[in-house]
């Protein structure tokens, strides 16, 4: 039997801001017709456990990724990843990854790529519901788009609190960024009510994120759920108040419960819902007016796993 090590590359192989434009050029190629993203199968392997097998292929890079992705609602780490590189024609084995470190950096990456298309251009408070390490991946991320200087963010403990302060300061210190200013929200609405993009992080079940709660001019990005269709952080009012962008509408209509939900409520319909981020790349209306509410819906797609793990194993991603 032939053992294949999974590693992950080393701490700062990929620069965060190559990896931004690396997402957003694949999300114009897959508009453009030059990439292909099934929809992924969700196969239930224990009682709260599913598995999703990822697939995307560039035609520009010559490469195909597929992710192998379990997302168990229980004790330990509630999603694990490994990420398999081929050469699109051969179909030869070019890099196994692990997937946890590429999956926030695109995930992040693509949170940015959608605040830099769809944010008003003076956002400069950040809101974070949810202080994981994605939390600050996303802190990394929306700065470099946006002149962000102050932080809003809550948690449901007060240690993860900390563990957010430790890491951000020393990932400030990594990047050479200034210090940014923290306040820390007693509850989810005192961040929502006061800034100017919000990232929702958690692995909710139940809304807890609230349209009602909006104010003029806000973005949000809405990444936290698990890829469950009953499952979300942010209500149908919330989608029904904003300007809605996904990754993907196909994978959408089959991993997301906020979309899913507040279909079956009757809250959005289907066009309400269609428009894609690379569709807004390539010169669709996004924000329209300055007190728009915009709200990126992300799944997450192997596309954006393909952009990293083209990265880390050396192979550039050049912008169209």
């Amino acid at each position: 039997m032939t053992l294949i090590p999974v590693e992950a590359p080393p701490e700062g192989t990929v620069d965060l801001g190559e990896l931004i434009d690396a997402v957003r050029a694949l999300h114009v190629d897959l508009t453009l017709g030059d990439a292909e993203q099934p929809v992924p199968a969700v196969v239930e392997t224990g009682p709260s456990t599913v598995l999703l097998p990822m697939v995307a292929t560039s035609r520009r890079l010559g490469l195909t990724v597929v992710k192998v992705l379990t997302d168990a609602q229980a004790d330990g780490p509630l999603q694990q990843s490994t990420v398999l590189l081929l050469d699109a024609t051969t179909g030869t084995r070019l890099a196994v990854l692990a997937g946890g470190p590429g999956t926030r950096m695109r995930t992040a990456a693509a949170s940015a790529v959608a605040t830099d298309a769809l944010a008003r251009g003076d956002s400069s408070v950040l809101g974070l519901v949810g202080a994981g390490p994605l939390a600050v991946e996303h802190v990394a991320a929306i700065r470099r788009v946006r002149p962000i200087d102050h932080v809003v963010v809550w948690s449901r403990t007060a240690r993860r609190i900390e563990e957010f302060r430790h890491t951000l300061r020393a990932r400030e210190r990594a990047d050479g960024s200034p210090p940014l200013g923290v306040t820390v929200s007693p509850d989810v609405h005192g961040v929502v009510s006061e800034v100017d993009v919000l990232c929702t992080l958690s692995p909710a079940r139940e809304p807890h994120v609230h349209g009602a709660w909006f104010r003029p001019g806000l973005h949000v990005n809405a990444v936290g759920a698990p890829p469950r269709p009953d499952h979300r952080e942010i209500d149908g009012a919330a989608l029904a108040r904003a300007r809605v962008v996904v990754d993907s509408r196909e994978v959408q209509l089959r991993k997301s419960g906020e979309v899913l939900l507040a279909l079956d409520e009757g809250a959005v319909t289907l066009d309400d819902v269609g428009l894609e981020l690379g569709e807004v790349l390539t010169g669709a209306h996004g924000r329209r007016r300055p007190d728009d509410v915009t709200l990126f819906e992300s799944v997450g797609l192997a596309i954006q796993d393909l952009a990293y793990a083209a990265l880390a194993t050396g192979r550039p991603v050049v912008p169209r």
